[in-house]
């Protein structure tokens, strides 16, 4: 079975992003327009600054080129996930736990299509949100995009 083009990258240049002191948040290969990006979210405790993005860029680019998990030519982006960043692993879920989070649903639940509250447990598939008393628990099925929120305090 061949591996994809996001566990070859994420195999190659794990030990070299963890030794650096980073967490790798994601891996996206895509187009855009003509052109194709491999784009590699990192993240740390303190948050991450263009020039963490820069020092993991220098770090890893020779190991892609040496490693080649692509044909042809592609743009390589490190970036930060940001403050308000989609979750879409349970990794991801789960590292959020106790932020603020917006869920977009397929079909309407009780009359919402969004819910928005703090993202209080996911266990054994199912999401909960907590919005002020009210607690709504979601299957990852029914959600069609989850992301943390910034929410001024």
């Amino acid at each position: 079975m061949k591996k994809s083009v996001r566990d070859t990258v994420r195999e190659a240049i794990l030990p070299t992003v963890t030794e650096l002191g980073y967490d790798i948040w994601d891996i996206t290969y895509s187009k855009i327009g003509a052109d194709y990006h491999l784009e590699i979210t990192i993240d740390n405790e303190r948050g991450i600054t263009i020039d963490d993005c820069e020092r993991v860029h220098r770090a890893i680019d020779p190991i892609l080129d040496e490693c080649d998990p692509i044909e042809g030519f592609y743009y390589l982006e490190v970036s930060s996930p940001g403050i308000e960043r989609e979750l879409r692993t349970d990794d991801h879920i789960t590292a959020s736990i106790g932020m603020p989070v917006e869920a977009k649903l397929f079909a309407a639940k009780d009359g919402k299509k969004s819910i928005i509250g703090i993202l209080s447990a996911y266990e054994d598939g199912v999401i909960t949100i907590t919005e002020g008393d009210n607690a709504v628990s979601l299957t990852k099925a029914e959600i069609s995009k989850l992301a943390t929120v910034y929410v001024e305090e």
